[in-house]
């Protein structure tokens, strides 16, 4: 099990987190570039207006492709299977690396547009794909800590940008070119390691209609003695839904029967990137240079923050005996109370040496607890809430959700941070406790529970507690 989700999220979401940090670090690299090819191209100078949103497409082509992504997963899963999604998925991801790697010595910007596009793809099946994949294999008392191999590797991937993207690695002038196409590297690695396990064996059962496939995979999975227990779950799980075949994602709109279960997977992905983690890495570099950091040595203290989400991702582990709701509560209340402090420590950031200091280790407090709770449960909690027809459908929802949510905030972001200045963590702090709030009042527990056993939690309130 543990090899399986390694294997799986080298290719899956460790690019995601992988290909949003490496970006940062050749931005004036890139720039140049764009100057460079413009010249030799038109014979003049590149307008500085033109020269941003140049700039501006190629960091948030990404977000579209992520997006498309997100609208295709879902059918991949159904048509090619979890596992056979995943390694279709690495094609589009060699293509762009291959794409962006050429673009320097081709002189053609336009190549590394269209390689941001698809790696966007690429990570938007993966974000889809991947948890769905784990959260079907494990067995339910693993489910939670399995399905925490999603926020370890995304958290992972951040990291690891972090640490390539230093100017002593590739992330000097000569090598930015091998930075962006690096990202070939866990497709390869997924391509190398995926094949040697199971289809996921709901799928195998309930999809395919294919019962010793189903068995060979939980022996594999789980062991030959203890692979009974999730074959029952799995029939029963095929019983209640009658032959019922995958649904589209308009279907559940118009489904009585997930209406909260669909509420609940907005708001908390809506949530997750509202929640103004966003905010708090812009002024992640103001807090440390006013804590007197040098500038030089900034990119080395942002690791810091890195390894901040990588060890509460890591620590997410314990949900399994926790459980998710409590995190996740305890995740988004943690998160209100930095945002209260850190909105205090910045208005009076000038008025004592050691109010800096306090503005820093909020930085820190926020970005662990949201490693805590929404960072690491949200994805867990989209493969619970839903039975086999629905989960696919759901995926795709809640991939198109996160995208959008993640332009969103990229186009209003700067907005907000000048209109409001360090005021702007009110909102974000209201953001929380209402999640908080929703979340307490809604979602059930679902540690140690079948998929059936929470669907029947929520018919109470899709239908009424007497039904």
């Amino acid at each position: 099990l543990f090899l399986a989700v390694c294997a799986v999220g080298i290719g899956g979401t460790f690019q995601y987190g992988y290909n949003v940090s490496i970006i940062n670090a050749p931005t004036q690299h890139i720039h140049k570039f764009l100057n460079e090819t413009w010249s030799s191209r038109y014979h003049k100078e590149l307008n500085p207006d033109l020269l941003t949103f140049l700039w501006s497409v190629i960091a948030s082509i990404f977000s579209l492709g992520g997006l498309c992504g997100a609208l295709i997963g879902g059918s991949m899963a159904i048509r090619l299977g979890r596992k056979g999604a995943l390694l279709m998925n690495n094609v589009i991801a060699i293509l762009a690396s291959i794409l962006m790697g050429i673009s320097f010595p081709t002189g053609l910007f336009e190549l590394l547009i269209a390689g941001r596009f698809l790696i966007g793809i690429n990570s938007g099946i993966g974000l889809c794909v991947q948890p769905l994949y784990i959260g079907e294999f494990a067995p339910k008392h693993l489910r939670g800590g399995l399905a925490m191999g999603t926020s370890i590797f995304l958290t992972g991937g951040i990291l690891t940008g972090q640490i390539i993207g230093l100017r002593e690695l590739l992330g000097g002038e000569k090598h930015w070119p091998v930075l962006l196409s690096s990202s070939c590297v866990p497709a390869l690695a997924q391509l190398l390691f995926l094949p040697w396990f199971p289809e996921s064996p709901r799928y195998l059962f309930i999809d395919r209609g294919d019962e010793l496939s189903c068995a060979k995979a939980l022996k594999r999975f789980h062991g030959s003695s203890e692979y009974r227990r999730e074959m029952e779950d799995i029939q029963r799980e095929c019983f209640a839904l009658d032959g019922e075949k995958p649904k589209k994602p308009w279907q559940l709109f118009t489904d009585p029967g997930v209406r909260w279960q669909l509420i609940t997977v907005i708001v908390m992905t809506m949530g997750q990137q509202l929640s103004g983690i966003n905010a708090i890495y812009f002024y992640a570099t103001y807090v440390f240079e006013q804590a007197g950091i040098l500038a030089e040595k900034i990119p080395y203290v942002t690791l810091g923050t890195g390894v901040c989400e990588c060890l509460t991702a890591l620590s997410c582990v314990r949900s399994n005996y926790v459980g998710r709701r409590s995190l996740i509560i305890g995740g988004y209340l943690l998160m209100t109370l930095w945002c209260t402090v850190l909105t205090f420590s910045l208005t009076y950031q000038e008025l004592y040496s050691w109010v800096p200091y306090m503005s820093m280790t909020c930085v820190f407090a926020f970005i662990l607890s949201f490693g805590l709770g929404p960072g690491g449960i949200t994805n867990t909690l989209t493969a619970e809430l839903f039975v086999q027809s629905s989960r696919p459908a759901a995926y795709m929802i809640a991939g198109t959700v996160s995208w959008i949510s993640f332009f969103t905030v990229g186009m209003l972001f700067p907005f907000i941070v000048n209109g409001l200045k360090q005021y702007c963590f009110v909102v974000f702090l209201l953001e929380c406790f209402f999640v908080a709030a929703f979340i307490f009042l809604i979602i059930p527990e679902t540690k140690n529970k079948s998929f059936l056993e929470i669907q029947k939690e929520f018919h109470k309130l899709n239908f009424g507690r007497n039904a």
